[in-house]
């Protein structure tokens, strides 16, 4: 008598979530966004006058861009002088830190799809993801870098929670910004002196 044969599982119905055409849709999505925010980057200061609103606009559009610069900061320094700095740091990293979600998405989208120019710094980042994400993803928010959307990218495609991903990061983008903020409420006082 001959053992059995073990039936071989049922295969399981693919999720949209994880199909490939739902990861190419982010990958389009997410540079068609990066492409109109950069083209249209000349109104940020408009979207400003708006205040608190406009800052977080214009810090959600300004980290929206994956790779592509966006003026988002400067604003953030500027608005500082005009307003409370902490209040303008606060709402400048919720917009800063939702708007980095366009690279967690492309990384969740894209895995191995997307072409990483600087490949050796994208595996570190990697490699410092897997090791300690929330760390890597708080002092990378924190300091004003061009790797952050690497970061984003790396997490997106390791699947980090994302939960954890915007706590950190909102974290650190806030630090920043309210760093800034304040620099440009000091600013003022600078030029004031200079001018009498």
């Amino acid at each position: 008598m001959s053992d059995p044969q073990p039936l071989p599982e049922p295969a399981r119905p693919s999720s949209f979530w994880t199909s490939k055409p739902f990861r190419f849709l982010i990958i389009v999505l997410v540079l068609a966004i990066s492409v109109a925010i950069f083209s249209f980057r000349g109104q940020f200061a408009e979207l400003a006058a708006v205040g608190y609103p406009g800052i977080f606009l214009v810090s959600f559009l300004g980290n929206a861009t994956v790779v592509l610069p966006a003026p988002s900061l400067a604003l953030v320094f500027a608005m500082g002088s005009a307003l409370p700095p902490l209040l303008v740091g606060l709402v400048a990293g919720a917009g800063e830190a939702l708007g980095e979600l366009t690279g967690y998405a492309l990384g969740f989208g894209g895995q191995a799809v997307i072409g990483i120019e600087n490949e050796a710094a994208y595996g570190r980042l990697v490699a410092w993801m897997e090791r300690r994400g929330g760390i890597t993803v708080f002092v990378l928010s924190a300091i004003p870098n061009p790797f952050f959307d690497l970061a984003g990218i790396a997490a997106g495609s390791l699947r980090y929670p994302v939960w954890r991903f915007l706590l950190f990061c909102w974290l650190g983008k806030t630090i920043k910004t309210t760093l800034v903020a304040w620099a440009g409420s000091k600013s003022i006082g600078l030029v004031e002196q200079f001018l009498r």
